[in-house]
């Protein structure tokens, strides 16, 4: 039988090692290339070494400006939308009447377009900022708290169902142990219940990090980078490079190369931290 499986392993791979080099590893290694050419189409480009990089990360007002922008709203949403969704997952496990209910109704935003969420929140806080004579893109602040609203609106019931899935693997043999030997809540929260969810943890880190630092589509719609790119994120930025000024398009390609590079490492510290904490666990 391993005979067998060794023999046909190659051809039964072979669909998706085919897909996977189709549409991921050729197009990273061209727009690798790329980010070191000058070029409006692919059949154009010409190599120029690293001007790309030294254009793209000398823009302090443009580039670095949407990083530190992006850092904060990572920063922001990873630590709100894991806690509302921890806390009301925690709540719908209490064998409560109508939690079946309410699971879906939390989950439901995630099942909308980022554009018609960017759109429609952008509707309801102008709507409320109206009343003071203002609007969201009036100030930087606004439009990072929309932002924040729109995220959690979106993936703390995503989240919130993961949550759910691990805390119902927590033996409760566990937690009675906990309780009868005198353990409050907060004592069996914290010893018994989140070191048993870990992995749990690992998994909605790295969906709400990841998740935040793409985010290109609500961003777009709810402020467009106003004002003046004050709240225009990293994938917004390079869209706007790419395809937004004529012939900065390899400037583009060398901010997405930048991009993928820091998120990668971001998310395999995160990662690693969050797992040795399985480990110990």
């Amino acid at each position: 039988m391993e005979r067998s499986l060794k023999k046909y392993f190659p051809l039964f791979v072979l669909p998706t090692s085919v897909a996977f080099v189709i549409a991921f590893l050729a197009p990273f290694v061209i727009g690798l290339y790329l980010s070191f050419a000058d070029f409006t189409t692919i059949v154009d480009a010409e190599f120029i070494g690293l001007e790309n990089y030294q254009k793209a990360l000398g823009e302090k007002d443009g580039f670095i400006a949407s990083f530190g922008f992006t850092i904060l709203v990572v920063v922001a949403s990873v630590i709100t939308v894991n806690l509302f969704a921890f806390a009301i997952a925690k709540l719908l496990t209490q064998k409560l009447a109508g939690t079946n209910a309410f699971r879906t109704i939390f989950f439901m935003p995630n099942l909308i377009g980022g554009i018609v969420l960017g759109y429609t929140w952008q509707s309801i806080i102008n709507a409320i900022l109206a009343q003071y004579g203002t609007t969201i893109v009036s100030k930087w602040e606004y439009g990072f708290v929309g932002l924040i609203v729109l995220i959690n609106w979106q993936q703390v019931g995503y989240m919130m169902v993961i949550y759910i899935a691990g805390l119902q693997n927590v033996p409760p043999e566990l937690t009675e142990a906990a309780a009868i030997d005198g353990a409050g809540r907060w004592q069996v929260l914290r010893n018994v219940t989140i070191p048993m969810i870990m992995p749990t943890i690992t998994i909605c880190l790295f969906l709400t990090l990841s998740g935040s630092f793409k985010l290109f589509d609500q961003n777009l719609a709810l402020t467009n980078g106003a004002p003046l790119r004050k709240t225009e994120m990293v994938a917004l930025n390079i869209f706007n490079t790419m395809f937004g000024r004529v012939g900065t398009e390899g400037v583009g390609q060398a901010k997405a190369v930048i991009f993928v590079i820091v998120v990668v490492v971001i998310a395999l510290l995160q990662l690693n931290m969050t797992r040795s904490r399985e480990v110990e666990a």
